[in-house]
């Protein structure tokens, strides 16, 4: 990890790491047998690493969602597709780069992938928007997603979005029109569906390709209506209340569980993703995989019902019993 792109709580972390590095050039270099040093600091890493994680605040789990160094769709694209067949444009206006959709195989498992991407250097930011999708992304997506069902393809996508990008041209082309027109979409597709969380679920930037009939998050994602600074804004009238707004929002993987919006959880890598994106592959690879196989033996029919009963349950009502509700 690039030292300049920590976190200030991953500081004892890269202290140790750097301590293992030096330990083995002068090893290398010197020919000393320091492997059972090396082998210390790696278990002191271990547990400091799961002592760090084991206490993030909410806030500090958004933090480790945006980090620098964090996997990048087009990283887990490279890591974990093949025979990569990517798809351009709407039909109507233009290539949206926020979004790439293709079709590939996942360990010979053909499917069709539509991932939002953030790119990984400046430049690349500026091309895909910082991950922010305007209304001609989005109806790529749709239009990718319904080949597939055509050719009866299971659909994956990768979701890591701030939100829809809010510019006058976006909303002047119907950007709340094309997300709305997704999730109708997206609802009575006749293909199985997984959505994976893999950094940020920023709003209708993310329910535009992320209504599914299973919706996973990596264990330091999160998934939200507004950011924290966004709700912090609206409510407090300053960004400086961010961590109490992360607090509120009920954003982490854990609370999404438990109110029955993420259906699993992907575990990371000890110290997050980013220590380990190879890792973090495989495992989330193996999590889509069985995930499709569990729902390619459900009919067509009964995987709609499903899909359709399973957001009718999300959320909790109350109501007042009869002759006590006032006007």
């Amino acid at each position: 990890m690039n030292d300049n792109n920590m976190l200030e709580f991953e500081k004892p972390l890269v202290e140790i790491e750097n301590r293992i590095r030096d330990l083995e050039n002068a090893s290398a270099t010197h020919g000393m047998d320091l492997s059972e040093q090396i082998a210390q600091l790696r278990e002191q890493y271990k547990r400091e690493a799961v002592r760090i994680y084991s206490n993030l605040t909410p806030w500090d789990r958004v933090r480790v969602a945006r980090h620098k160094d964090r996997p990048t769709s087009s990283d887990y694209m490279s890591l974990m597709v093949s025979d990569l067949v990517e798809l351009r444009g709407d039909r109507a206006f233009r290539d949206d780069a926020a979004i790439l959709s293709a079709f590939g195989k996942l360990d010979g498992t053909r499917v069709m992938i539509i991932a939002q991407r953030k790119g990984r250097n400046t430049r690349e930011r500026m091309q895909c928007n910082w991950g922010c999708a305007n209304p001609e992304g989005f109806r790529k997506a749709l239009l990718k997603m319904r080949l597939a069902e055509r050719f009866g393809l299971p659909v994956v996508t990768l979701i890591d979005t701030s939100g829809a990008y809010p510019g006058v041209g976006a909303e002047e082309r119907g950007v709340a029109q094309a997300i709305a027109e997704n999730i109708l979409a997206m609802s009575l597709l006749r293909v199985p569906i997984v959505s994976v969380v893999i950094g940020e679920g920023g709003s209708g930037g993310a329910l535009g390709v992320g209504l599914a009939d299973r919706l996973c998050i990596l264990e330091h994602a999160y998934y939200s209506v507004i950011s924290p600074e966004g709700c912090a804004a609206i409510l407090w009238k300053s960004a400086d209340k961010r961590g109490d707004a992360a607090n509120a929002l009920k954003l982490t993987a854990n609370n999404l569980l438990k109110m029955g919006i993420a259906d699993e959880i992907v575990p990371e890598p000890i110290g997050g993703a980013h220590r380990d994106p190879r890792q973090m592959a495989a495992t989330l690879k193996s999590t889509i995989l069985r995930n499709l196989r569990e729902l390619g033996s459900v009919p067509v029919d009964d995987l709609l019902g499903q899909r359709y009963d399973k957001y009718r349950r999300i959320g909790c009502f109350t109501s007042a019993p009869a002759g006590e509700a006032k006007a």
